[in-house]
């Protein structure tokens, strides 16, 4: 039977293939609570073990005002991690304009608006989050099948107007993996209670991913590697 890789293993890999860490860089990881960016934390506190690490980062949670408080047991992890954390609450309630409808992509544009201004005002290089694997495919199939666009997240975007890089280090990894290894550490109870997570086409985008890859973790991987393999010779 072949052996499973680690999760670690699976980040090292992607951090080697899109260089996603190198020397002097000073990253900022959003940090929502959840085992996907806790997963994530974890990786820079080990790596940060390592002889050779040679980068700085923190912990960043961005508090919203109808979101639940952030776990009192992961901060606790954080603790024994000795991950520097940091949270900061924002009303995002207040921005909303008359006749705007609160949901799940405006919410997550505004805390990433406020990880980038911590960014930019501490001197941080690149913003790591915690998408994985299936967040991708299913932005893929948002794309193609709502705007007719083949995209998705990349691993490493530079912002245009900025001297600051989007990093995705979880993007080998898919949800089953990272829920395995969360199980483990014991801290998968802790996830997303916001009320407006599945107030999207993401819900309905992650029902047509399971069913394209018959829920087999092994197809939906081979459908992350087409996405490495493109070949322009035979596309219109």
């Amino acid at each position: 039977m072949k052996k499973e890789p680690k999760l670690s293993s699976l980040i090292d890999k992607a951090c080697f293939d899109y260089n996603l860490i190198e020397k002097g860089d000073r990253i900022l990881i959003g940090a929502s609570g959840g085992k996907d960016s806790t997963a994530l934390i974890e990786y820079f506190s080990q790596r940060a073990k390592r002889t050779d690490y040679g980068f700085e980062y923190m912990a960043l949670n961005i508090q919203s005002d109808f979101a639940p408080p952030f776990p009192e047991k992961i901060i606790k992890l954080f603790k024994k991690w000795k991950v520097p954390f940091e949270s900061i609450p924002i009303n995002i309630s207040a921005r909303i304009k008359e006749g705007q409808k609160m949901n799940c992509w405006w919410c997550s544009t505004q805390r990433r608006t406020e990880l980038l201004k911590y960014a930019l005002e501490h001197g941080y290089n690149k913003i790591a989050l915690g998408h994985h694997m299936d967040d991708m495919l299913e932005t893929l199939l948002m794309n193609a099948l709502n705007k007719g666009e083949f995209s998705t997240m990349i691993p490493n975007l530079q912002y245009e107007n900025y001297p600051v890089k989007i990093i995705r280090p979880l993007c080998y990894a898919a949800e089953e993996r990272i829920i395995t290894h969360a199980k483990k550490e014991k801290y998968f109870g802790f996830t997303c209670t916001c009320t407006y997570k599945d107030n999207s086409t993401r819900k309905e985008a992650r029902k047509k991913l399971k069913l394209l890859t018959d829920g087999k973790l092994e197809l939906k991987e081979k459908l992350f590697t087409a996405l490495q393999n493109v070949n322009m010779d035979y596309l219109p």
